[in-house]
């Protein structure tokens, strides 16, 4: 299972603001915080989102076909994380709606380009 993911930056400073404020919507805390490194997680030996500076000093790209999903827990959640992550810099990749009977995402590109979606699941009917 996923211990955690990271995504590189070429800004760490302003990274680092857009997802202080996503992760505090979806009740992350900051468990990491290095000059190069920042990791975010609801508890101790959870998954975390990290955010990193490239090791080898080259620029941070996207890699296509690589998307990150962050679980809401709720439909209003959802909501709220792709409204900030928007008003934070970030761009639409698709609006808040449902996909299917039980799946109900919003999809969004951060400051680098990184595409995440905001995601809940209800059970159907």
């Amino acid at each position: 299972m996923i211990g955690y993911t990271t995504v590189g930056t070429n800004d760490f400073e302003k990274a680092t603001a857009f997802y202080e404020e996503l992760f505090s919507l979806l009740g992350g805390k900051r468990v990491q915080d290095g000059e190069r490194f920042k990791a975010w997680s609801r508890a101790p030996g959870s998954p975390a989102f990290g955010l990193v500076k490239p090791y080898d000093e080259k620029p941070a790209t996207v890699g296509n076909g690589v998307m990150y999903a962050l679980f809401a827990p709720d439909r209003e959640t959802v909501d709220k994380v792709y409204a900030k992550a928007l008003e934070l810099g970030g761009t639409s990749e698709g609006e808040p709606g449902p996909r299917g009977e039980t799946f109900y995402a919003a999809f969004f590109r951060d400051l680098d380009g990184n595409k995440l979606n905001c995601f809940n699941m209800a059970s159907a009917g």
